[in-house]
């Protein structure tokens, strides 16, 4: 049996993460159900604590997902994997197991990378392996990904 996935990410900050790498991926921000999270609250399945505002919204605390263009309200199926990006109390302190290979195509390495790094991403090294090239980069709270 084969099973699908999801990508989850530990964060402090999970909803600008979520905003970014939206932005990085030309992906969208999945929408959270304000409407919902308040009939939770009323029930008491939840309380204020559990939420904030962010961008005029209000949204879980705990974090918030990205979903390739069209996939938005389709539930957790689709071709493409979601993002996740969950509240953490604790910092990244060391190089990530697994990371995110974003894969241009025939836009230019260069002016990508140097877009990410003006909106906050940190330039980490170039690799090649035969007429493959790619550049690692850290996000905003440190998650390594390449850009290729």
């Amino acid at each position: 049996m084969a099973y699908e996935f999801q990508v989850a990410v530990d964060s402090q900050r999970p909803h600008e993460l979520v905003a970014w790498w939206a932005e990085t991926l030309g992906w969208e921000v999945e929408p959270q159900d304000e409407a919902f999270i308040k009939k939770m609250i009323a029930e008491g399945h939840a309380t204020d604590e559990d939420t904030m505002m962010f961008n005029g919204a209000l949204v879980w605390r705990d974090g918030g997902a990205v979903r390739y263009p069209g996939e938005v309200g389709s539930g957790m199926h689709g071709p493409h994997p979601r993002v996740l990006f969950q509240l953490v109390p604790e910092g990244k302190t060391v190089k990530n197991r697994m990371h995110l290979d974003v894969r241009i195509g025939q836009d230019n390495l260069d002016e990508v990378v140097a877009r990410l790094t003006e909106r906050g991403a940190t330039y980490l090294h170039s690799s090649s392996q035969g007429p493959h090239t790619w550049v690692t980069m850290a996000d905003p709270e440190g998650n390594e990904f390449c850009v290729s």
